[in-house]
């Protein structure tokens, strides 16, 4: 399913600023070229536009990745931190996140972003309790969304907004034959947020469907 028609994609990148760099140009090519089986799992120029954005918007000086993959979004994070911000990034493969490494380092911001490996939840819980968290973006293992939603959202400050990435998983979610782990995991933290009346929230179809979420 085509969210938005897929003629429109290159014109949604030559509107979105900012626009991708040598930097980040590289970082996509060396991705396609690398893992080819999961380079989707990349997130475009449009959207890495929309997280520097929503990052510069809420002044964050403290964020959290959950799924940083080759570092194309903790990239687009870290650009639009606060100055001295730092970004928490969660995954577990040393693999492709040492290609991460490589690029935060040519990108000038090694020095704020926080690479912890091991699984995401376990790193969520290890955290302060407090409501510190000002901008959080989850992009990881489908069937972690709702345990990820909840260690976030009660650290996330007042105003503060958490993006989840894949919230339709190209429509199969109103698709009521499609029962598996994933699409069930996705249907139920998007039914989660929807009801909670700790936050507001809006459903956008930008890609494969992203969630902005502020606390109250």
């Amino acid at each position: 399913m085509h969210i938005v028609h897929p003629s429109l994609g290159p014109y949604l990148v030559d509107h979105s600023r900012p626009a991708a760099d040598d930097v980040l140009r590289d970082l996509a090519e060396e991705t396609r070229q690398a893992v080819p089986d999961l380079a989707a799992m990349q997130i475009s120029q449009d959207e890495g536009a929309f997280l520097t954005l929503l990052t510069q918007l809420t002044g964050a000086r403290l964020a959290v990745e959950v799924g940083t993959f080759t570092g194309y979004s903790s990239i687009c994070i870290a650009r639009g931190l606060a100055e001295g911000g730092r970004l928490i990034a969660c995954d577990l493969s040393e693999e492709w996140t040492s290609i991460a490494r490589r690029y935060w380092q040519r990108a000038g911001l090694d020095d704020r972003i926080d690479l912890r490996l091991g699984p995401a939840v376990e790193t969520l819980r290890a955290l302060p309790r407090e409501e510190t968290v000002d901008f959080a973006f989850i992009d990881a293992d489908k069937s972690g969304y709702p345990a990820y939603y909840e260690e976030l959202v009660t650290r996330l400050r007042p105003g503060g907004v958490i993006v989840l990435d894949n919230v339709l998983q190209e429509g199969r979610v109103v698709d009521e034959a499609e029962q598996g782990e994933t699409v069930k995991a996705i249907r139920a933290v998007n039914d989660t947020i929807a009801a909670d009346t700790r936050v507001t929230c809006a459903m956008l179809p930008l890609r494969d469907g992203v969630t902005v979420v502020r606390k109250r």
